[in-house]
């Protein structure tokens, strides 16, 4: 009887992953489920398309969006520092899991001061690291490195960048976005590890809904997110401040073309 079976290695790759699920469950995490009217931007993005033929990056758009909320409230990417002190960056630095091969692990890459940029220009940025994941920096660095060192050392790193604020932006970034519904259809929630980053954010899918606009229904396309928050540092009042606000600038379109 032949086998039934199969045996792979298990990529030295996924030492960082199962890294990160170590961390993350030490942790208070509170997460908050949302649904946005998404109807208008995905419009904007199938218009352009159709006009230019360029796919633009819906991924870019909740990224460049959530980097003007995280502007405005600081607080969500504030981090302890070993003098038990808060850190708040100006800038947010970006980090969004990026596949640049099927069934491969996904490449952290680091979109810097997303804030102060556009949105045609973090597009721009993601699918170049798509083409070609060596133009991202992540690639080069102690990302790649870190799947070869032994689990000790690893630890080690993960400490030192929870002590120093500065540190962390530099190799991890300051806030975390997650896009699982890419990969399917329909509606859905994603709950996202958050190893070490004090706010991430989990893009699931769209739902068709039915929706009033201008007391008439319409057909409304609803994006499923989660945001998830390290309640040792922001409590719900501002964190649901923070998501109204990355609401109110998903649903106005805000920096696709012709968006405003």
């Amino acid at each position: 009887m032949g086998e039934d079976y199969q045996t792979k290695p298990f990529s030295r790759a996924r030492g960082p992953v199962v890294d990160a699920g170590r961390l993350a469950s030490r942790r208070h995490v509170i997460h908050g489920l949302l649904e946005i009217d998404v109807t208008r931007a995905r419009r904007l993005i199938n218009q352009h398309s159709v006009e230019t033929g360029e796919r633009l990056s819906f991924t870019g758009f909740i990224i460049a969006c959530l980097a003007q909320a995280v502007e405005a409230y600081p607080m969500v990417q504030a981090y302890r520092s070993w003098r038990n002190q808060l850190v708040l960056f100006e800038d947010v630095d970006v980090v969004t899991l990026i596949e640049t091969e099927e069934g491969g692990v996904a490449l952290p890459h680091i979109i810097r001061a997303a804030n102060r940029r556009s949105f045609l220009d973090i597009h721009r940025e993601i699918r170049a690291v798509q083409a070609q994941p060596r133009e991202s920096a992540q690639e080069r660095g102690l990302a790649r490195l870190g799947s070869h060192a032994p689990r000790f050392a690893r630890s080690l790193f993960y400490w030192g960048l929870r002590q120093n604020p500065r540190w962390m932006k530099k190799h991890a970034g300051t806030v975390v976005v997650t896009a699982v519904g890419m990969f399917g259809e329909g509606a859905g929630w994603g709950l996202g590890f958050l190893p070490m980053h004090t706010m991430g954010l989990t893009v699931g899918g769209i739902a068709q809904r039915p929706g009033l606009v201008n007391g008439e229904l319409s057909p409304r396309e609803h994006l499923c997110v989660t945001v998830s928050f390290d309640h040792d540092i922001v409590d719900g009042a501002p964190a649901a401040r923070f998501a109204e606000r990355f609401r109110e600038l998903v649903e106005s379109g805000r920096g696709l073309p012709d968006g405003g």
